[in-house]
């Protein structure tokens, strides 16, 4: 297949749109169930790049979560814990293969941002992984192969019209890739840019451990940021993004979205949140939104009289501020990557309200030094890598 129409570019009214390659070849791809569109490939072909980087540098199987062109989360293979197993609702499918445990956690982290996302997996679909992905809101998949049971469960998904994608594995593409805006023509090489442990050499900080947890959190952070839309900053721990800060004009305004995301992903593990009494009737989608307004600022949307009872069996007790930064407290061990240079040490203020310990960013702002002493004020242990990762 030399090319691909498509039903219309980014917005209905854009048409005519199609993929196909430019030297005239063979895509790399075969469409295997389903009719993706323009967005759902822009998503796909970055999401694969993502999870191909994350396993050869983890050599773990990844997934990823993509929402318009950014992962809304990413993660490798780790083992559940009971705990994180409940709070991405898989706690009823028994031990998760791998994979499966891959994509729990990266469509878990977030799932407000992951609703009706675009999969991107590392390795061949397993069955575990399929039976997971059929259960939530989903536009489609993309993988270097599918089980045979695993793509028939994936083919009955949607009625029949889930996007079911198959990636050639040993497809590599042009080292300069071009790009058409206004009709004019932009040409660059390829950002392939290898993330390993030397990426992470030159620790500036007083504090200059480095555990293999931490660079393992720190290299998934840095990959995810290779592939999201900048500015960007990225919070990981024990080998999956918690929270992911995109597209933003302010450096400290991804911080405080990621750092945001990380604490209501720390929130939700919390007893007085896991013990919640949902209705026996609830959807998954409103069992979300639910806990994302029990644990914000506009909680009373849930708790109000005339409004509960729809949600819970009895009213829970208001999640107060207190007791939420009680909780919050414990959270530890945090990795953050961004994409450029911190410019001022107030998103290390923000970061370390999130359980920061480790960090990796390009330095080579003018106040680098005031970056450094409100690590060193935390007992923070940062890498500068020197090398910039801004995408669009």
């Amino acid at each position: 297949m030399k090319e691909l129409e498509l039903k219309y570019g980014c917005n209905p009214n854009q048409k005519p749109s199609r993929i196909y390659m430019a030297d005239g070849g063979e895509l790399p791809i075969q469409v295997l169930n389903g009719r993706p569109g323009y967005i759902n490939f822009l998503d796909a072909f970055n999401g694969w790049q993502l999870v191909s980087e994350l396993k050869k540098a983890t050599g773990l199987p990844a997934a990823t979560s993509f929402k318009h062109v950014s992962p809304a989360g990413a993660a490798v293979g780790l083992p559940l814990t009971e705990t994180l197993a409940k709070i991405y609702w898989v706690d009823d499918l028994g031990e998760l293969s791998p994979l499966a445990s891959a994509y729990a956690r990266a469509r878990g982290a977030d799932r407000m941002s992951s609703f009706g996302d675009f999969i991107s997996l590392s390795d061949v679909c397993d069955v575990d992984t399929a039976r997971l992905i059929k259960r939530e809101v989903s536009d489609g998949v993309i993988a270097p192969g599918y089980e045979p049971e695993a793509l028939d469960i994936l083919k009955a998904k949607k009625n029949g019209n889930y996007n079911v994608i198959q990636i050639d594995p040993e497809y590599a593409p042009e080292k300069l890739e071009h790009k058409d805006v206004f009709g004019i023509t932009f040409e660059q090489g390829r950002n392939e840019l290898k993330i390993d442990d030397e990426f992470f050499a030159n620790v500036v900080t007083e504090n200059k451990e480095l555990t293999e947890q931490a660079k393992i959190d720190l290299a998934i952070s840095m990959i995810t940021l290779k592939y999201t839309q900048s500015n960007s900053v990225c919070f990981v721990k024990d080998g999956q993004a918690i929270g992911i800060g995109a597209g933003q004009q302010s450096r400290i305004h991804c911080t405080r979205l990621a750092g945001q995301k990380a604490d209501n992903w720390w929130l939700r593990q919390s007893p007085q949140v896991m013990d919640l009494p949902f209705v026996d009737s609830i959807r998954r989608a409103d069992r979300d939104n639910a806990i994302d307004l029990y644990i914000g600022e506009d909680y009373m949307d849930v708790l109000a009289d005339g409004a509960w009872q729809a949600i819970f069996k009895e009213k829970p007790e208001v999640f107060t501020r207190e007791a939420k930064r009680e909780w919050l407290d414990k959270l530890e061990n945090v990795a953050l990557g961004s994409d450029a240079f911190f410019p001022f040490g107030d998103n290390i203020e923000r970061a370390h309200r999130s359980g920061v310990k480790y960090i990796a960013q390009p330095g080579g702002s003018v106040r680098d030094d005031n970056v450094i002493d409100t690590c060193n004020k935390y007992g923070m242990a940062m890498a500068f890598t020197g090398l910039r990762l801004f995408h669009h």
